[in-house]
């Protein structure tokens, strides 16, 4: 396909993963190499050399090497044929044998395409694109919540925080915007980093990229763009935006460990080793299956040490890297949920408590300018003369949203213009909050 690929995209401020030259720069063992390359042929049908190599995503003279021991061990042989769309390349099949030995790889793993990168190596880029290396400036953390009315002097607590690239705990009562606020956290990151298709330990494959969490910069179905921009890239990596894992209530521990699929014999990465060089958010933390306390308790070692430990099938325990900025979001006072040692352990603690009256009047506004509905003063003052008093004048950011569009869906219900009234106050802060009653059964 033709593909326009924005120079400027590539050219990040994070060093690039320099392309092996040999097939030793790979730091794969020749096993490992050859599995992978008959398993790849042989799954995805690629024949040729360019074929194969856009496929495992080496260069396609490392390639043209693979292929040529695989000849001399009886593995491949040429098909006789040249591929007219494919610039009269030579095509090359398995053999009897290499079926053989391609089946019994698959057998043992069904991981195939993307050569891995060593874990050794990709641990030393992500050295070199740590979180902890963004250069946050006010400005950023302010555009990235330009959408967001904020409490006076939020911004002073959060730019330490999130600049320093440590654990973060957001708190205070719900609906006033601790999520939205995590998610300005990740759009301020904002820069780039390389992902690999996937890593390689102790002749085990762990697939990290992660459509779900990682947005490429050069799509996915174009393995050439990169090429095309600069040659000494190593392409068993992706350009990356700075990813995000976001959990809430679903959240379990064993997400926190390597997923491995007994059918297909393949790992996959944790959520957290997926999340290196950007943000993994705890939304909602104190509503899992496991207490608040336990969960922090899983993450002390990485957020202490910079590193965490999975474990292989075998029982096999290894370090890899953790470099994630960690943002646990509670409705519940820290206190409560944590003992001192654990909250000690969590570098900032941020209260985002609910707007001011003046606050909760400029979101009431914002939102009603977005949604073309139109306000009245006398309705206003009812409102907030009448019925926040009925709950301790206690505002929360969520509340302008959800009374707009409750008055909104009446409108369109009884075919009225858009337009605030007492009435329509009245029956949308009836949804707001439920009546204390006995229900009789």
């Amino acid at each position: 396909m033709n593909m326009q690929v924005d120079p400027a995209a590539v050219d990040t401020g994070v060093p690039a993963p320099k392309q092996p030259r040999s097939l030793q720069e790979t730091g794969l063992s020749g096993v490992t190499l050859r599995d992978v390359l008959l398993k790849t042929m042989f799954r995805k049908s690629v024949e040729t050399v360019r074929e194969v190599a856009a496929a495992i995503r080496l260069t396609t003279g490392l390639t043209q090497q693979l292929i040529d021991q695989a000849r001399e061990a009886g593995l491949l042989q040429a098909t006789g044929t040249l591929h007219a769309g494919s610039s009269g390349e030579m095509g090359f099949q398995l053999t009897d044998q290499g079926k053989a030995r391609a089946l019994d790889a698959l057998a043992q793993s069904e991981y195939y395409g993307a050569m891995p990168v060593p874990l050794a190596e990709y641990s030393k880029q992500v050295k070199l694109q740590s979180v902890k290396n963004v250069a946050l400036t006010r400005a950023l953390l302010s555009n990235s919540m330009g959408h967001l009315i904020l409490p006076e002097g939020l911004l002073d607590q959060l730019g330490p925080a999130v600049g320093s690239g440590r654990s973060v705990l957001l708190y205070g009562p719900p609906g006033n915007g601790k999520s939205s606020i995590a998610e300005g956290i990740r759009a301020a990151l904002g820069d780039t980093i390389w992902i690999p298709h996937a890593i390689e330990y102790s002749g085990q494959i762990i697939t990290v990229f992660d459509p779900i969490v990682h947005t490429p910069v050069v799509e996915e179905d174009d393995p050439n763009a990169l090429r095309k921009v600069n040659r000494r890239i190593d392409e068993r990596y992706m350009l990356c935006k700075r990813p995000t894992v976001m959990t809430g209530g679903e959240l379990t521990l064993d997400m926190l460990d390597l997923k491995y699929n007994v059918t297909a014999k393949t790992y996959q990465a944790s959520l957290q080793l997926k999340s290196s060089g950007g943000v993994f958010i705890v939304d909602d933390l104190g509503r899992q299956v496991e207490p608040p306390q336990k969960i922090i308790n899983r993450w002390i070692v990485p957020m202490e040490m910079g590193y965490d430990i999975l474990a292989l099938q075998s029982g096999e325990k290894f370090e890899v890297p953790f470099d994630t900025l960690v943002v646990f979001s509670t409705n519940f006072h820290p206190n409560k949920i944590f003992d001192q040692a654990a909250l000690r352990r969590i570098f900032f603690k941020v209260l985002i408590d609910g707007p001011s009256q003046s606050q909760f009047l400029q979101i009431f506004a914002m939102v009603a300018k977005k949604k073309k509905f139109e306000l009245d003063e006398a309705s206003l003052v009812h409102l907030l003369k009448n019925k926040y008093p009925e709950i301790d004048n206690v505002y929360a950011n969520f509340h302008g949203q959800f009374l707009i569009d409750q008055m909104i869906a009446a409108c369109d219900f009884e075919g009225l213009p858009y337009r605030m009234t007492p009435e329509l106050v009245d029956r949308a802060w009836a949804n707001l909050f439920v009546a204390e009653s006995d229900i009789a059964h």
